[in-house]
């Protein structure tokens, strides 16, 4: 009877699934991972499609002005550019950042607008000297049905520039175009997801040929462009119809499309707000780091099986000799040596948390 009790002392399966966490968890942090839901580790195994935002995500996020032109007569580029930096002076959106180097590049000082506010989905208004000053998109001109040089915005766009508009008092006045570049390591996630056998997608506010422009050079084959702020989450829960979502973001408008996500990765370098909207944090805003936080939950859940089958094996075997299953054959189990396998399996357990590892991915 003592033998029982000293072998049935549950140690190993109580240890097993704590000292895996414990070890994943330090792998984690070494590796640029901030783990805030362990549950998302589960989820993982399941994971179908990975939704990711473009500006911040998968491109660097630093803007740069590539042509700005006036539309009127007696309206000078620099006086256009000016109006703009106006409207975006002390933004840190990455359009505006773009808008504001490109001002203090040429030396062209911002005008001084008042009553700066977001037009959402659209842009920024303002108003300076009497004037209402306003940024908006190709789309916003077609919804108002304005005329503006198509052909123009194609060549522009098909470039991969973001292009926005300036309204005076409603008449198009200017344009502006920026180019942002891609992520090094974006290609290389891209690639990695899809042997995994997860669809990537991407999410965009940007216009139909810029995003196609960018999903091009990364291999991605589903992009979502023109997308209100609102739209991210419905399309988080319109793929989440088909199978689990892993949504991938940095912004503001990213954080409820990150909280609904079965996954939510947010990016280090990105807003308060969606760090906290999100399961895990990528501290070094590597997106290689998506495919590592995968291998990790991956080996960590399949660590936490194998101990689990230690724990349990051990008893499942042990138990029956110390009740004496093989006393008839004159084999019994004493209470010394149940207290020594009772200790071996528990080591067994802890050497085999520590066995866990993860290969970096390739450079």
């Amino acid at each position: 009877a003592v033998t029982v009790l000293v072998i049935a002392c549950p140690h190993a399966l109580g240890l097993a699934i704590p000292l895996v966490v414990a070890r994943s968890t330090s792998i984690a942090a070494r590796n640029g991972l901030l783990i805030r839901n362990r549950d998302a580790m589960e989820r993982v195994k399941t994971l179908k499609y990975a939704l990711m935002d473009k500006t911040g995500t998968l491109t660097e996020g630093n803007f740069e002005v590539h042509a700005v032109g006036s539309l009127v007569d007696g309206v000078s580029d620099d006086d256009v550019l000016a109006q703009l930096a106006g409207l975006e002076n002390g933004s840190s959106h990455p359009l505006a950042v773009g808008i504001l180097n490109a001002a203090k590049a040429k030396n062209v000082t911002p005008a001084a607008v008042g009553d700066v506010s977001q037009i959402t989905g659209v842009g920024v208004q303002g108003h300076a000297n009497g004037q209402r000053l306003e940024i908006v998109s190709a789309t916003y001109l077609d919804q108002q049905h304005m005329d503006y040089d198509k052909q123009q915005f194609e060549t522009l766009a098909s470039a991969g520039n973001s292009v926005s508009y300036l309204l005076v008092d409603g008449e198009l006045t200017g344009f502006v175009a920026q180019g942002d570049e891609i992520k090094p390591a974006a290609k290389r996630m891209i690639s990695m997801l899809k042997k995994q056998h997860i669809v990537p997608v991407m999410l965009t506010g940007d216009n139909q040929q810029t995003a196609e422009v960018v999903a091009k050079q990364l291999g991605i084959d589903e992009v979502r462009s023109q997308l209100m702020p609102e739209d991210k989450e419905k399309l988080v829960r319109e793929y989440q119809q088909q199978g689990s979502v892993m949504m991938i973001g940095d912004g503001v408008n990213d954080a409820p499309s990150l909280a609904r996500a079965d996954i939510g990765v947010a990016i280090g370098s990105g807003t308060d707000v969606a760090i906290d909207s999100a399961d895990v944090v990528l501290v070094r805003s590597d997106p290689n780091d998506v495919v590592e936080f995968l291998n990790l939950a991956r080996k960590t859940t399949g660590k936490m099986t194998e101990n689990l089958w230690w724990g349990a094996g051990y008893n499942i075997l042990a138990i029956p000799l110390a009740a004496g299953v093989l006393a008839p054959f004159g084999f019994i189990l004493s209470p010394m040596l149940g207290a020594v396998l009772m200790s071996l399996s528990t080591v067994i357990v802890a050497i085999n948390a520590m066995t866990l590892k993860v290969n970096k991915v390739a450079e």
